[in-house]
């Protein structure tokens, strides 16, 4: 099961906007809200809680990829997140979301008995290339005790 068949099976949210997730690696993740007029706001594009939700599905995803070894002993969880909406979106928009830590440097704190944190950078972008949205979670990985 691919990292975006799995989110989509376990996350509600993410199926009932129908995300694509076009890329998910260590990496980057690259999710795209497809436009559906049912998810617009009042001026026709997509509504900003749909656009939170593409972001924080993207670093959801990018987590997934880079830690899915640490699954059966830590459990991701997202413990804040700030966006901040820069232009218009308007039509299909995408979310490429960065770690902003490295993995092995993670991995060492939870190997040490601590509970990392480390954040995730995400652009939305419309088609033409134009960044409407900006948003950063901090993730951390709950050791199972």
């Amino acid at each position: 099961m691919t990292v975006g068949e799995m989110l989509v099976a376990t996350v509600p949210m993410a199926r009932t906007l129908n995300l694509e997730f076009l890329e998910t690696t260590p990496e980057r993740a690259v999710v795209r809200l497809p436009d559906q007029p049912e998810y617009h706001n009042h001026v026709g594009g997509p509504h900003a809680g749909a656009m939170f939700t593409l972001a924080e599905s993207a670093s959801g995803a990018i987590v997934i990829a880079a830690f899915g070894d640490q699954m059966s002993r830590a459990v991701p969880l997202a413990v804040k997140a700030e966006i901040g909406y820069k232009k218009l979106a308007m039509g299909e928009v995408t979310a490429t979301a960065t770690l902003g830590r490295p993995i092995a440097d993670v991995v060492a704190q939870l190997d040490a008995g601590e509970r990392p944190e480390f954040p995730v950078a995400i652009e939305i972008q419309r088609a033409d290339g134009a960044v409407t949205g900006e948003m950063t979670v901090v993730w951390t990985l709950r050791p199972n005790r």
